[in-house]
């Protein structure tokens, strides 16, 4: 009997323990998830609407920009001088072309005379059979060149016998300037008559003061000027000039330290003359 009791006894026990663990399985909550711990979040289904303005009344956004870049702007707008000056110019209608018919030196190199007139050099060597030649022509255009033109000659210095004539021809030029010859045209005519007619190579001092004599020049007004520091510095200026324009034959012309032509390149010397006309003209419309 006693054993039945205890059996009993047990099985209330455990049926009490089932029921109260159910109640509290019951009452509790359940486990949250993964998925519900989440919030999701979900784009409203109508976007709302921006007052946008037209392209036409959009107002630009400000940028500042540098004090360079504003220079660089404002030099990118402003116009090349140089370059009008060269469009005006090429505007023209040439009939010589450069580079058959002269050359344009560049850098332009320094002449005899300032820049308030264009300058027309012309290299020659009074033993030269077409400076001769050329002699004529050059005194024609003389009569009537323009206002604006300076006319210089620079005599050659290449070799000894060279050079002892543009001494001569600085010699004579000093004494022109100092009263002593009375008829510069003449005399000059006169020195290439000495070499092509009369085959007085003047290849002395001796030789050169001879001819000056002969046309009312005194011993000592020639050895005064021969040997003077002017006509020694003369000379200088016009080996530099020599080396400057490259000088390689004579006559040639120079016109303004820029353009170098000759009879070979233009075609002859009426010709050449047109074309120192020509390129007078260049640098007046420049």
């Amino acid at each position: 009997m006693k054993r039945i009791a205890i059996i009993a006894v047990l099985a209330v026990v455990l049926v009490v323990g089932v029921v109260m663990f159910m109640q509290q399985s019951e009452q509790s909550p359940p486990p949250e998830t993964v998925a519900e711990a989440v919030t999701i979040v979900q784009a409203p289904d109508e976007v709302p609407a921006v007052d946008a303005q037209s392209d036409d009344d959009a107002q630009p956004e400000m940028v500042e920009e540098s004090a360079a870049e504003d220079e660089e702007e404002q030099a990118q707008d402003k116009p090349l001088l140089l370059a009008r000056a060269d469009v005006s110019a090429a505007s023209q209608d040439w009939k010589f072309k450069e580079g058959t018919h002269f050359v344009r030196m560049v850098p332009t190199q320094p002449t005899v005379g300032g820049a308030d007139k264009i300058e027309v050099a012309e290299i020659f060597w009074y033993g030269c059979n077409h400076c001769y030649d050329f002699e004529t022509y050059i005194s024609r255009w003389l009569e009537n060149k323009p206002a604006n033109v300076r006319f210089v000659r620079i005599p050659a210095v290449w070799n000894p016998l060279v050079k002892l004539h543009a001494q001569l021809y600085y010699a004579e030029e000093v004494l022109v300037k100092n009263g002593k010859i009375a008829n510069p045209e003449q005399f000059r005519a006169a020195v290439f008559a000495e070499y092509h007619r009369r085959g007085n190579r003047m290849a002395s001092e001796s030789s050169i003061q001879a001819v000056f004599e002969r046309h009312g020049v005194s011993a000592e007004d020639f050895s005064s000027t021969w040997n003077s520091f002017e006509v020694s510095q003369k000379l200088r200026v016009a080996q530099d000039l020599a080396r400057r324009y490259s000088i390689a034959s004579v006559p040639t012309v120079v016109v303004n330290g820029k353009y170098r032509t000759g009879a070979a390149e233009a075609g002859g010397y009426p010709a050449l003359m047109e074309l120192i006309d020509e390129l007078i003209a260049r640098e007046s419309v420049r």
